[in-house]
């Protein structure tokens, strides 16, 4: 009776196994194969009036940060000239709702580059990794071929270009080329690029390179308008298509199933007071099946790198020669890379393997009745 009870608990925790498999499994399922996320967030304006931009870059900041990108893979560009202005009424913060309940600013931020080194050029390095070797590594994109990327953008824009603090400009041409340089380069897996400025829409036409979906404020010849003011900061804190999106990102979480279909069916026109665009054709998967978190969360998926190391037989001295040294063991590591899902068995071997255990655990109890 011991030996079949032992076997008992030996099946119940293999059938336990599986259906925590078959969970793992479901969860991976349908997501995108890529094993690291980044995001690059810009508010490219400065000044104390454009205080709502760098509320909607610290908003967007704070969010990928809690669905689970670190600091060391978020590039965050910002005059940060808000907080500190001796207009602020509240020195060292910076808030986006006028009832002041969250400070977007606080201690736990990283300005990557911040003032007058928000430059189109200096974004434009960023992208493509042509940056200086002076650069240290926390200010430079190490995306790869497996990374998926945010892009966020806001500030003053119009028809197929974005202001950079009042003194440059950054075209749609500018953008679609940098990313198609990323795509050469294998510095990306899939890119969601987001913008909110006048005019949004116009900024994504001219993409060409494949696996970008896109999305913007609003259209052409229409205005994005702020949401709300502070009558004690005195200017407008946020923009109203930033506040919805990150209004419908607070009710997820890092496990969420919510799908980029579900985001953008949250666009309501009659509250942003514009016209939201999505430009999916470059896009290779079925929006309903891309999760906010494939971009804006943290990464699931871990590579699994197997280590042979496969030895030359070592060659011993001659006999009569005893000054000859025995040669070093020469060690060959190969690094076959594979991704999560496809250590996962497909449906049917699951269910086979725990009505099997199922029809073990049968027999041994009916052969333990029979002993006794």
């Amino acid at each position: 009776m011991r030996l079949a009870f032992s076997l008992f608990l030996v099946l119940f925790s293999t059938l336990v196994a599986a259906s925590h498999e078959h969970i793992v499994g479901d969860f991976f399922a349908g997501s995108s194969n890529h094993t690291n996320n980044w995001a690059v967030l810009v508010c490219s304006s400065r000044y104390w009036f454009n205080y709502r931009h760098m509320a909607n870059a610290l908003g967007m900041y704070r969010t990928v940060k809690r669905l689970g990108i670190p600091d060391s893979n978020i590039i965050l560009m910002l005059a940060d000239d808000a907080a500190c202005n001796a207009r602020n009424r509240f020195p060292g913060s910076v808030y986006a709702n006028p009832g002041r309940g969250l400070d977007l600013y606080g201690s736990s931020i990283e300005v990557d580059y911040r003032g007058y080194e928000v430059t189109v050029e200096n974004f434009l390095r960023v992208l493509t990794g042509r940056v200086d070797p002076s650069v240290p590594r926390s200010k430079r994109l190490l995306s790869d071929s497996n990374s998926n990327i945010f892009v966020y953008m806001t500030g003053h824009g119009g028809n197929e270009f974005l202001k950079f603090q009042d003194n440059e400009e950054i075209s749609a041409f500018d953008i679609a080329d940098a990313f198609a340089q990323m795509h050469e380069k294998r510095r990306y897996n899939e890119i969601f690029f987001m913008i909110d400025t006048c005019q949004a829409n116009t900024m994504f036409t001219k993409f060409y390179s494949p696996n970008i979906l896109a999305t913007g404020s609003s259209m052409l010849d229409q205005s994005s308008y702020s949401y709300q003011n502070d009558a004690d900061i005195g200017v407008a804190v946020i923009d109203r298509y930033t506040h919805f999106v990150l209004e419908y990102l607070e009710s997820i979480n890092k496990t969420s199933h919510a799908s980029m279909a579900d985001l953008f069916a949250s666009y309501d026109r009659d509250k942003i007071a514009s016209d939201p665009g999505v430009r999916a054709d470059l896009f290779n998967r079925p929006l309903d099946q891309v999760r906010i978190t494939d971009f804006l969360g943290g990464v699931a998926h871990a590579e699994v790198v197997d280590t042979q190391v496969e030895a030359e037989p070592i060659q011993w001295p001659a006999e009569d020669d005893v000054h000859v040294e025995p040669r070093q063991l020469n060690k060959t590591a190969t690094t076959p890379k594979t991704q999560w899902a496809s250590q996962t068995p497909a449906d049917g071997s699951r269910g086979l393997r725990a009505w099997t255990g199922v029809l073990l655990l049968v027999l041994l109890v009916g052969w333990a009745g029979v002993r006794k």
